[in-house]
């Protein structure tokens, strides 16, 4: 059965809510098979899958392609997409329409950074016409120019209650979940106990009502950055490597293909073959 924001919603309390971000069919639906809740196609594939140097230099185009992939491999897990940067900024119209855009594709919801008196009008305006929206709180890259850089936050107790004051008003415009990122443990676990949705951590220790992290990180095909809280299972950047490197070298000797890679004609036509080369 198709999970819906309302049941991720109600996992609070009940069990650990699992997310990965995906890009790609094969990706999505592989890890919709081991069980996870949540399959998030992130912005961060500005940075892992399109090379660029943050997550503010992606735009719809290239999340349109993207989203409509990992669609096509869920069948069970809640497909939330990253709204770009400046796909919601500019007017709540243009928000509405881009995220729109994202349920028609495939997508169940979308995830929306920031808290401010804009963000949280344009949360309320999504979820009152249909479209389930996560909030993103603590560090959030799309400000990282403002932020200046990567920086945990909620490091006191007054940025802590900042941090759960914005939580507070994300949950009432409506949101269903909120991903806390490079957040102390303990402010994390104190946000969490004081919410009715669930939090879901990426670097916010074990406290949060689930956890996120980037595929190609779990996967560690990713080499550019690797953040402290991002633990790898598979270094398949080696694995990769190595294959193509054997792949070259059986190419370049006459290893591969070998017969039982190759077509062949029937012994009939082969000797038709033969017998026309000599003419």
């Amino acid at each position: 059965m198709k999970k819906s924001a309302k049941k991720i919603r109600e996992y609070k309390n009940k069990k650990k809510i699992t997310a990965l971000t995906a890009y790609d069919y094969s990706s999505a639906k592989y890890f919709e098979r081991a069980g996870t809740d949540i399959i998030l196609v992130g912005d961060s594939l500005a940075q892992v899958i399109m090379g660029y140097d943050n997550t503010f230099q992606i735009g719809m185009d290239e999340m349109r392609v993207f989203t409509s992939a990992v669609a096509r491999g869920v069948k069970e897990a809640l497909v939330v997409v990253d709204m770009p940067f400046l796909s919601y900024h500019c007017n709540v119209s243009d928000a509405m329409q881009n995220a729109g855009e994202f349920l028609k594709l495939g997508a169940n919801a979308v995830k929306i950074e920031g808290a401010s008196d804009y963000i949280l009008e344009v949360v309320l305006r999504l979820t009152s016409n249909g479209i389930p929206v996560i909030g993103h709180l603590g560090f959030t890259p799309q400000y990282i120019n403002t932020l200046g850089g990567h920086f945990v936050a909620g490091k006191d107790l007054d940025k802590t209650i900042f941090i759960l004051e914005q939580a507070k008003k994300l949950q009432e415009a409506g949101a269903f979940a909120i991903v806390l990122e490079m957040v102390p443990a303990e402010s994390a676990r104190y946000i969490t106990e004081n919410l009715d949705i669930p939090t879901i951590g990426i670097g916010a220790g074990p406290y949060c009502d689930g956890q996120i992290l980037v595929g190609e990180d779990i996967l560690g095909r990713y080499e550019d950055f690797c953040p402290k809280f991002a633990r790898q299972y598979a270094n398949l950047k080696e694995d990769i490597y190595k294959a193509a490197l054997a792949y070259c070298k059986d190419v370049e000797s006459g290893a591969f293909p070998g017969k039982e890679e190759s077509f062949c004609l029937s012994e009939e036509e082969r000797t038709r073959l033969e017998d026309y080369k000599k003419h």
